[in-house]
């Protein structure tokens, strides 16, 4: 237990043994209400909840396991104790109580800036508010069970509630503890997993790596890989230039972590710096120079550059070494159609298609390939295919209607430029109003009545 507020955080950590026999000292002497705060990963509150009630038989314990937000923790303990027997009362997940209300931008919560939130979660002015009611009311120990970040919460925006405490601990995690804690964190989970995380979800996974990030334990390699993590969590959220500070930061340790500068290159592409980005692609590839992604993401790289030859030659040396890599021949023949090779770019859409056959974009592009090449009922079976992936899928009906333009087919044109319209009106009227495959009925009334809305 220390109660310096302004050295707890940063005193080295007893160990977690020593730390542990402190805290159930304190219980069994307390009696009556108390506010404990235990510092500990999800894994070792786990390990409080199941050990504490052996270690302290002669007090009831109960757990109080909180897996949403909440507003009103006074009701909530209020329901859980009734017809109870309660003397110490351990709660875990108050952290999803904070997540919610967190409007910063995800790179200033990585510099845990306490100072300049926008707002206040709800659950701290409630405990804030309602102290006396739980001292009152509730008379037993209440030990919060949370992550750095939480205390940290607690103390700069419930400092009512936090002043009233009985103790905090910290609780250090282990060598093994954490090399498993760290390598669960770091299993292989893919840019579109990311992507699905609610910004909930994804504050929660990037404070949880902090804290990992934080122990003294933690080996250099890990660090190295917690730090990428954290910059393709950001990556996920669009927030490109904190994501590459945190790759810079992995590189510093790690110089020939390959995943890094290809990640980098990725936000930097995503930034618009493509010169940067080709940079960033062929350390890694000096460094591991089979990485087919970091192949791939060069062509991708040199293609926004307007160089489609040398992207072709990125493009091919990814498949040369993953030849089942659907998105470089997708790309690749985005590239060829660049360059006005239709013929060899319908090959490449094809190739990406045998290996995956429900890519909507592929078919769409394969379409205007198609029509390009004055193939137009071959364009309207591929523009059909994409359609029956991703039924909404507007460019696919504005390219339909082009191509009964082109056929002379007014009343399937005015159908399916009425479908394309529907879903995005804006882009598809500007876009009719000067697109050439038009011409043909631009002065009919009822294309007029379209795009005019």
């Amino acid at each position: 237990m220390n109660p310096n507020l302004d050295a707890w955080d940063d005193d080295l950590p007893p160990e977690p043994e020593a730390a542990y026999q402190d805290l159930v000292r304190a219980l069994k002497r307390k009696s009556g209400f108390g506010l404990y705060f235990v510092q500990c990963t999800p894994v070792e509150a786990d390990r409080l909840i199941t050990k504490l009630p052996q270690d302290i038989p002669q007090k009831h314990i109960e757990a109080l396991h909180l897996v949403e937000s909440i507003d009103n923790l006074y009701q909530r303990v209020t329901e859980f104790v009734k017809d109870k027997q309660v003397d110490i009362l351990l709660i875990k997940g108050l952290e999803y109580s904070l997540y919610k209300y967190e409007k910063r931008t995800f790179g200033a919560i990585t510099e845990s800036k306490f100072s300049d939130l926008v707002s206040v979660p709800h659950i701290l002015n409630h405990l804030n508010q309602q102290r006396e009611r739980f001292r009152d009311d509730l008379p037993f120990c209440f030990v919060f069970l949370l992550r750095t970040f939480s205390i940290n919460y607690l103390i700069h925006r419930a400092p009512d509630f936090f002043d009233w405490r009985s103790g905090v601990f910290e609780l250090p995690t282990t060598p093994e503890l954490l090399e498993q804690e760290s390598t669960r964190l770091l299993d292989k989970t893919d840019d579109a997993e990311y992507l699905k995380l609610s910004p909930e979800e994804r504050i929660e996974k990037i404070l949880e790596i902090q804290d990992l990030l934080a122990e003294r334990h933690q080996t250099e390699s890990h660090k190295a890989s917690l730090l990428r993590e954290l910059g393709r969590l950001l990556d996920s959220a669009d927030e490109y230039e904190d994501a590459i500070t945190f790759y810079d930061k992995a590189l510093s340790i790690q110089p020939d972590y390959h995943f890094a500068w290809n990640n980098r290159g990725n936000a930097l592409r995503n930034l618009g710096r493509n010169e940067d980005a080709l940079a960033s692609y062929d350390k890694a590839l000096s460094i591991q120079p089979d990485y087919h992604q970091a192949w791939y993401n060069r062509g991708n790289a040199l293609r926004n550059l307007g160089r489609n030859e040398d992207a072709l030659a990125s493009y091919d040396k990814a498949l040369s070494i993953q030849p089942d890599y659907h998105q470089a021949w997708y790309n690749r023949g985005n590239a060829l159609f660049n360059l006005g090779r239709n013929e060899d770019a319908l090959a490449s859409y094809d190739k990406a298609l045998s290996f995956q056959p429900d890519d909507h974009f592929a078919w769409n592009l394969r379409g205007i390939a198609l029509r390009n090449l004055g193939r137009n009922e071959d364009a309207l079976a591929s523009y059909d295919k994409a359609l029956s992936f991703q039924p909404d899928f507007h460019y696919a009906w504005y390219n339909k209607a082009c191509c009964y333009a082109l056929q002379g087919n007014i009343e399937q044109t005015l159908e399916t430029l009425q479908h394309a319209i529907r879903l995005s009106p804006d882009k598809y009227r500007e876009m009719a109003k000067t697109d050439s495959d038009f011409d043909s009925i631009r002065e009919d009334e009822r294309f007029q009545m379209l795009i005019q809305g």
